[in-house]
């Protein structure tokens, strides 16, 4: 991908009781259609008594691949539920499987989908969600006298720091948002009135926790 996005902050599950059946939700983090089709194998085999299996993925730098299975529930009652929730939460490259172990319930369709709506919901909530967003490092190596101005700035402006390494002068590795890198820089080079050095490293993904909307479960 070439721009920031959402995704889970790893793979897990999590279980709801809604009248005697069992939802057992997995959100799982996928790059491909092989692998989202490998992580519902993994779940399937590891619950191989379960009633269903229903899942939905989305993958691609613009979600090109979107696919749903109500895998035995009543068309649209599952898959689309799950699919529905992982777009509301803005997540990408992810996907979503609901095992349920029928209670002797039936719930209808409305119960279903919620059912299902919020085994994900609830799901996403337990493995949370981050934004991978994509950050350049730059290395700034100052004398001593000055360490302290440096990280109280970095401190200040909730800069990442990456790493600190004391040698006869003191370097520091941040990692800055790419529309930040040039302000930044300018910054930290008027606040140390220029006694500093600066060298740009690599640009990566770099991991940032992020809020979940609770909004996005679908109401009982």
């Amino acid at each position: 991908m070439e721009t920031d996005y959402l995704t889970i902050q790893a793979s897990g599950n999590h279980e709801l009781e809604i009248k005697k059946s069992r939802f057992i939700a997995d959100l799982g983090r996928v790059s491909s259609e092989d692998e989202a089709k490998a992580f519902i194998a993994a779940v399937t085999a590891r619950e191989p008594k379960a009633t269903h299996h229903c899942w939905a993925y989305m993958v691609g730098e613009h979600d090109e691949i979107q696919r749903e299975s109500d895998n035995g529930e009543p068309s649209g009652t599952a898959g689309v539920p799950i699919l529905t929730v992982l777009q509301r939460n803005h997540l990408h490259n992810v996907i979503g499987v609901v095992t349920r172990y029928f209670g002797g319930i039936k719930l209808g369709a409305g119960g279903l989908i919620r059912a299902y709506s919020n085994a994900t919901s609830t799901g996403i909530e337990a493995v949370g969600v981050v934004k991978l967003v994509r950050q350049q490092a730059m290395t700034i190596s100052v004398d001593y006298p000055n360490y302290d101005r440096l990280n109280h700035y970095l401190t200040e402006n909730q800069i990442s720091i990456m790493d600190t390494t004391y040698t006869a002068a003191v370097s520091v590795t941040i990692a800055v948002d790419l529309d930040a890198v040039t302000t930044t820089q300018t910054a930290i080079t008027n606040l140390l009135s220029d006694r500093l050095t600066v060298d740009l490293g690599d640009i990566a993904y770099n991991e940032v926790p992020v809020e979940i909307n609770a909004s996005s479960r679908s109401s009982d």
